[in-house]
């Protein structure tokens, strides 16, 4: 059998061993080697034993540094205080495996957004080894769904705000033909009753209410930025300092006001009525905010804006009003532009004001903030686009109309409204004939001679009553036309070159739009 070589049967178990240490050599260098993913080993209490670049790049800790030091200094004060890396091995021992997401803390002190997975290691008898710990930087992934779910969050809300603008300013301008008629007979009626001293007063009473209405509605309307305005070159120092009587009065003598506003803060450009509103509805804010006293500071100064979904960007004033009350609570705060949302007791408040000033501030160009403190203040700021070029001012308002008396012809499909504007132009000593649509209108200026035409905007039929302005523009270049609305989407449509009379309106509105109107 001479020459037969017997098995030597140690040969396989040491190629074996040779090919295993081979492997785990292998494996160790891929380990050590991954750099996206700290890997690392931790002892059956949680103190490092190993270490591979990644850990050394995502925490800064090189091996040295950190081998033998307990895992729970990645984690925030905050955290080692309430237990959790304990909390996180016991899960671990427990559970095999334990899954995270939170702020990490690095070498430097920096923080980073971790997703973290801690396995239990065993041995072949079910023995506890120790833990194995996979950590990865995901930052700039969390930072990248913060940002879109404050994009979604502002697109919501955007769209909340725009659907209650669109129902305020639909009630707003079906209300406004309500007060019309109340408005125009209320002339009529007070007429009736001037003998009567207590006729009178109920008389009064009736038109007061019935201009809070016409104020409210304004409101609304400025919200929902359907409120044609007149933008022109403002100073604010000589608009505050204009009403800083009524805004003193209307504070009371237990609270301080501090107005500090440069002469070189720059004109913007606003409607007068509106911002001078807008700045008493923050002022009388800021004092309801202050029941045991306090300080409300009014402050302007320029600055840039970036453009974003609000804004275009470029050169703004800020005008901000701080107070030193209550505060707001966080639940709360992101609700106050909202129209009729108020924390004030019943009776106490419209929950307009804060809702006129975003409307406001949006239909200007601009943009509102709000910061509060609780138990420290708040403060609303107005971003105002800087006038430049400075507005060319509007045709003159001042003089005497042209149209002293003659025959109205007065086109309106509300045969109530039309009777209340009837009384109103003739106590103004015009003679007036009615009819109900702009295809009559036409007819009778043909027929008749009229001094002034006064004509609803929106009306039934093919043609509304700007197609009826311009039409009467070319056939009769000399007769003034006066266009009256309740609808601001109507008057949107309007060119500059056609005056406007917003419904309600009270006599002497009608008379300075009359003569407006007569100027041309």
């Amino acid at each position: 059998m001479g020459g037969a070589r017997m098995a030597n049967p140690h040969e396989k178990p040491q190629a074996f061993s040779r090919e295993l240490c081979d492997s785990e050599r292998r494996f160790r260098l891929l380990v050590e080697g991954v750099t996206d993913y700290a890997i690392y080993m931790l002892d059956q209490n949680g103190y490092v034993t190993n270490w591979n670049a990644g850990a050394e790049r995502i925490k800064g800790y090189r091996a040295d540094e950190i081998i033998g030091k307990h895992f729970s200094v990645f984690y925030t004060p905050e955290e080692r205080a309430a237990g959790l890396p304990e909390r996180a091995l016991g899960l671990a021992l427990k559970e095999g495996k334990y899954e995270a997401e939170g702020w990490r803390v690095r070498k430097d002190g920096s923080f980073f957004w971790a997703t973290a997975v801690l396995d239990s290691i065993r041995d072949d008898d079910g023995n506890l080894v120790g833990f194995a710990k996979i950590t990865r930087d995901i930052t700039e992934r969390h930072n990248t769904q913060l940002e879109l779910e404050r994009v979604q969050k502002q697109l919501a809300q955007a769209q909340k705000m725009d659907a209650l603008g669109q129902l305020t300013g639909g009630v707003a301008h079906d209300f406004n033909n309500l007060l019309m008629v109340v408005s125009g007979n209320m002339q009529r009626l007070k007429r009736l009753v001037s003998d009567d001293p207590k006729g009178a007063r109920a008389a009064q009473a009736i038109e007061t209410a019935a201009e809070r209405g016409a104020s409210l509605t304004r409101q609304l309307l400025t919200f929902s930025r359907r409120q044609r305005v007149n933008p022109q070159s403002v100073s604010l120092l000589e608009r505050i300092q204009s009403i800083r009587d009524v805004l003193t009065s209307g504070i009371g003598t237990h609270i301080g006001l501090d107005i500090d506003v440069s002469p070189q803060t720059f004109p913007v450009i606003v409607d007068v009525a509106e911002l001078e509103v807008a700045l008493v509805n923050l002022v009388l804010n800021a004092r309801d905010a202050m029941p045991e006293g306090g300080t409300i500071a009014i402050r302007a100064a320029n600055t840039t804006l970036d453009p974003d979904d609000t804004v275009a960007g470029g050169e703004y004033v800020a005008l901000t009003v701080t107070d030193t009350g209550v505060g707001i609570p966080p639940d709360v705060l992101e609700k106050v532009f909202e129209p009729f949302f108020t924390t004030k007791p019943s009776g106490r408040g419209t929950g307009l004001g804060l809702s006129q000033v975003h409307g406001f501030a949006h239909q200007a160009g601009g943009t509102v903030r709000i910061e509060s403190t609780l138990g420290v203040g708040t403060a609303v700021s107005i971003y105002l686009p800087r006038a430049t070029p400075p507005a060319i001012a509007s045709r003159a308002e001042n003089g005497e109309a042209r149209l002293q008396a003659g025959t109205v012809l007065l086109v309106e499909d509300n045969p109530h409204v039309a009777d209340a504007s009837a009384d109103l132009l003739e106590q103004l000593g015009y003679a007036v004939q009615w009819v109900a649509d702009a295809e009559s209108a036409l007819r009778a200026i043909e027929a008749d001679r009229f001094d002034l035409v006064l004509s609803d905007i929106v009306m039934p039929g093919r043609l509304d009553g700007l197609g009826l302005a311009r039409l009467i523009r070319q056939r009769h270049p000399v007769l003034p036309v006066l266009l009256a609305t309740a609808y601001s989407d109507a008057a949107h449509r309007v060119p500059n070159d056609f005056p406007i009379l917003r419904k309600p309106y009270q006599m002497h509105e009608l008379s300075q739009a009359i003569a407006k109107a007569a100027r041309g």
